[in-house]
């Protein structure tokens, strides 16, 4: 489809023009994006070093944290190089590479967000069949059609991005490669295309935020039949899961559930889901989490007294 075009690089306006704000966004960004690398490295680490962390919600938490850290490294370098480069061009390639990995990733946060809400359903409304129905093998079967779900959402993504024919202007006026703002610069008329893209990204979004907060309510509803305690720790680990899935899905269905209308916020709404949601995770997860915390204190603990025998 590139042979088409008359266009081979694109232009990202990024999200300021102005040099003074240029510099405060190369440091907050750089910032973000260096605690969401480490804060989701470190429970990576952490759920896989300890044996207390074992069970499935473990298991998905560990696949949410390295979506959160692809889905940032797609979009937050090359804002954080950019924002001190004097050019910001993108070749037709990386933008669509681009696309790919923001979708992929994205997607893949999305369907991991469902299973561990399957997890907790089962854990909590079927408690006794819990350990039959989560077994290993089962969740390794669920993360791989999650890979695959996700996968066959950006193969689509991509192909409508491969679609559109480029003739000049080259300006993104982003901070990345994204359908929405390459829509603006095809030379062709894309309500067709949009509406396939809507219709794709639109609908897992707000098909997966409304079964999301469907199940968390009947979660929340059958809790009424457990003790104090009980309740008390399942309503905690429930209630990080329903902030992260508001934040994450909010911004989602906002940019992607709608006609092809520019507002003046959408580039930091993009921002906020694409960033700042990776970012804000690991902290959700371990500050109300004790078994986590705990698991991390063991770490490190292993790791001063094995530094102090050498």
């Amino acid at each position: 489809m590139q042979e088409n075009n008359s266009v081979t690089e694109f232009i990202l306006l990024g999200l300021t023009q102005d040099p003074m704000k240029k510099k405060m966004v190369f440091v907050i960004f750089l910032i973000f994006y260096l605690g969401t690398v480490v804060g989701n490295l470190l429970i990576m680490v952490t759920i896989k070093s300890s044996r207390t962390l074992g069970s499935p919600m473990y298991f998905f938490l560990f696949y949410l944290s390295l979506a959160d850290s692809c889905l940032s490294t797609s979009t937050a370098p090359r804002l954080i190089v950019d924002s001190l480069s004097a050019t910001k061009t993108i070749s037709y390639n990386e933008c669509m590479t681009q696309v790919f990995a923001l979708h992929f990733f994205g997607t893949m946060e999305v369907f991991v967000l469902i299973l561990m809400a399957i997890d907790r359903y089962v854990a909590i409304c079927k408690p006794l069949h819990y350990a039959t129905i989560m077994r290993r093998q089962v969740c390794i079967i669920l993360i791989v059609i999650a890979w695959l779900g996700a996968f066959i959402h950006s193969i689509t993504e991509i192909i409508l991005a491969l679609r559109l024919p480029f003739c000049g202007p080259n300006l993104i006026d982003h901070y990345c490669c994204d359908l929405q703002p390459l829509l603006k610069l095809a030379c062709m008329d894309t309500y067709l295309i949009n509406l396939e893209w809507v219709s794709n990204s639109g609908s897992v979004c707000t098909g997966s935020f409304v079964t999301l907060m469907i199940s968390y309510i009947v979660i929340l509803h059958s809790l009424r039949n457990h003790s104090a305690e009980g309740r008390k720790k399942a309503l905690s680990t429930c209630i990080s899961h329903i902030i992260v899935v508001v934040l994450f899905f909010g911004p989602c269905i906002f940019i992607y559930s709608r006609p092809p209308t520019t507002f003046s916020m959408d580039k930091m709404v993009s921002v906020f889901y694409t960033i700042g949601t990776p970012f804000l995770n690991p902290f959700i997860y371990t500050l109300r989490n004790a078994e986590v915390k705990n698991a991390m204190r063991k770490l490190w603990h292993i790791k001063i007294t094995s530094e102090s025998k050498r």
